[in-house]
C-alpha cells in the first residue's frame, strides 16, 4: 500500500501551508526519479500536434517509445462511484487538466493547482472545448477520506486537502460532468517545450512589466504587438497576474494563448521533419507530464490526429467577478450560467456549449 501523505488544512488565501517535503501526491506511481512536485497538465493537446500533418507513423513510433516512461497518477482511487455523475453522452470524453508551476516563487511547496481546465472532446472528435475554472472559484468541496473538506472553499483547496482524487470529486460535483481522464503538467516545463520548438508567436494586447521574471533582476518588459517568445519569456508571460487589474482572469487568457501558440508551432514548425527537434520536443513534453493510469496518449493522439488549434475553443467558467468570503478573496461563480454551460458539456451539445460560454 503506497504511503498516503497528509494534507495541510488551508486557513488563509494562499492555501500553501504544506510543510517542506510534504506533497499531496494523490497516490502516484513513479516510473523514474522526478522533481519533488507532482507535475500537473495539458500536454495531451501538445502531443496531438506531433501526430498531425502526415506524421502519424513517426509520431506514433515516438509516442510508443516514450509512453511507458510517462509518470502515472492514481487519479480515481477512493472516489466513491455512487457520488460520480452518470455518463450521458457515450463516446464523448472529458479530461480534467491540472496545471501548476513548481518553480514559481509563489508556489514553493507545490500544494496548489494554479490552473484547472475541463477539456471536452465531442463524440465525433472534430473539435475540443477547453473551459478554464478560476482557481479561486468558491465551490463546495466534498469531504476527503481523511475528513478534510466537506464545506465551501476555493476550488483549489480540494487539491491541498485530498490530492487528485478529491479534485476529481470537486470538479465533478461542481460541473455535473463525469471526468474520464486526468492530465497534469508542471507549467515550468513550458520553458523547455517552447525552446524545443524554437520559440512561439504571441500577440501581446497591452504592454506590462512582469513582477517575478526569470531575469536576474526579476523584471521583464512586454510591449504590445506580435512577437516571438523563447521559453523563459513565454513562461513569464503565462505566470504574471499582479500587473493586471483582472489578475487571474488575465493570466488564464495568457496561458490559453501560450497553449494555442505551442500547438500551432508544433503542427507547422517542421518538428516532424527534423529528428533533432522532434527528439527535443518529445523529451521536453514527457519530462513535464503525468497522466492517470488508464490514459493512453498514443490512442488519444491517433483519435485526434486531425485536430488543429483552429478547432479548439478556449473558454472560462462564467463568473460574477471577485468578492470576499470571510477573510478570503474569492471568485464568485455565476451559477445559472455555469449550470447551462456544463449541462451542455454533459450532453455533448457543442453548439450549446459555444453559446453558453459567450
Amino acid at each position: 500500500m503506497p504511503h498516503r501523505q497528509s494534507y495541510a488544512e488551508p486557513e488563509t488565501e494562499s492555501l500553501d501551508l504544506s510543510p517542506a517535503g510534504e506533497q499531496p501526491t494523490g497516490r502516484r506511481r513513479r516510473r523514474r526519479p522526478r522533481p519533488r512536485w507532482q507535475r500537473v497538465a495539458l500536454i495531451t493537446f501538445v502531443v496531438l500536434a506531433v501526430l498531425g500533418g502526415g506524421g502519424m507513423i513517426a509520431g506514433g513510433l515516438y509516442l510508443r517509445s516514450v509512453e511507458s516512461d510517462i509518470e502515472r497518477v492514481d487519479a480515481f482511487g477512493g472516489v466513491p462511484e455512487e457520488s460520480r455523475p452518470e455518463v450521458v453522452a457515450k463516446g464523448a470524453m472529458n479530461i480534467m487538466i491540472l496545471g501548476s508551476d513548481s518553480r514559481d516563487p509563489e508556489n514553493s511547496s507545490g500544494s496548489r493547482t494554479d490552473t484547472i481546465i475541463l477539456a471536452h472532446l465531442p463524440k465525433d472528435r472534430s473539435s475540443a472545448q477547453l473551459i478554464s475554472i478560476p482557481r479561486d472559484s468558491w465551490v463546495n468541496v466534498p469531504k476527503s477520506p481523511e475528513g478534510r473538506g466537506g464545506r465551501d472553499a476555493k476550488i483549489n483547496a480540494s487539491f491541498a486537502w485530498g490530492g487528485v482524487p478529491l479534485m476529481v470529486q470537486t470538479v465533478e460535483k461542481f460541473t455535473g460532468v463525469r471526468v474520464d481522464h486526468v492530465t497534469m503538467v508542471d507549467f515550468a516545463g513550458f520553458k523547455e517545450i517552447v525552446d524545443a520548438l524554437g520559440g512561439i508567436e504571441i500577440t501581446v494586447d497591452k504592454g506590462f512589466t512582469s513582477t517575478h521574471s526569470l531575469n536576474p533582476d526579476g523584471r521583464r518588459e512586454f510591449v504590445a504587438g506580435r512577437q516571438t517568445m523563447d521559453g523563459a519569456t513565454a513562461l513569464d508571460y503565462a505566470r504574471e497576474r499582479y500587473a493586471f487589474a483582472d489578475g487571474d482572469f488575465r493570466r488564464i487568457k495568457h496561458q490559453q494563448q501560450v497553449i494555442k501558440a505551442i500547438l500551432d508551432k508544433a503542427a507547422t514548425g517542421g518538428v516532424l521533419a527534423n529528428p533533432a527537434k522532434l527528439n527535443s520536443f518529445v523529451k521536453a513534453t514527457t519530462n513535464a507530464v503525468a497522466v492517470d493510469e488508464s490514459m493512453s496518449l498514443l490512442d488519444l493522439a491517433m483519435e485526434l490526429r486531425h485536430l488543429r488549434s483552429g478547432n479548439l475553443g478556449f473558454f472560462t467558467c462564467p463568473t460574477k467577478g471577485t468578492g470576499r468570503m470571510g477573510s478570503e478573496s474569492v471568485v464568485l461563480v455565476d451559477t445559472p450560467k455555469a449550470k447551462r454551460l456544463f449541462d451542455a458539456v454533459r450532453r455533448d451539445a457543442v453548439p450549446e456549449i459555444l453559446s453558453a460560454a459567450k
